[in-house]
């Protein structure tokens, strides 16, 4: 993985953990929360943008990481798979930018816009999960 990758994840690891003391999650619940975002990423070492999430997931679950369905369906809200920490990797990953600033939902979804284009899959896929996530 790159730099911003890197820096990108460390930062979704500490915004998952603002996040998680809104929770009143414990201190071993966040310490798991750190480690998930730090791992979301994983798969763009060894894929791209459209199927990292699924390698990093694989990876993780042959490595028997508990959450890495977290890690498999993050990104995704049409799937069957739900729990507290996805809902938390997605709204911390959704306002962490490429290169690991805090710029909230709108700003984040600028940033992917202006990557992948308005008519990209994969800005639609963002589009939506933050409507999701603010409804």
């Amino acid at each position: 993985m790159d730099q911003d990758r890197l820096n990108h994840s460390f930062a979704v690891a500490r915004k998952m953990v603002e996040i998680g003391k809104k929770y009143k999650l414990t201190e071993e619940q966040l310490k798991e929360l750190f480690l998930l975002g730090y791992l979301h990423d994983i798969g763009y070492e060894f894929g791209n943008n459209e199927n990292h999430r699924i390698i990093g997931g694989n990876i993780l679950k042959q490595s028997n990481y508990k959450y890495w369905q977290e890690v498999y369906y993050h990104g995704e809200i049409d799937c069957k798979y739900s729990s507290l920490y996805l809902d938390i990797l997605n709204k911390a990953d959704m306002q962490i930018d490429k290169f690991g600033n805090d710029v909230g939902y709108d700003k984040r979804l600028e940033d992917i816009k202006n990557r992948y284009g308005k008519e990209s899959v994969i800005y639609k896929k963002a589009e939506k999960l933050i409507y999701y996530i603010n409804n």
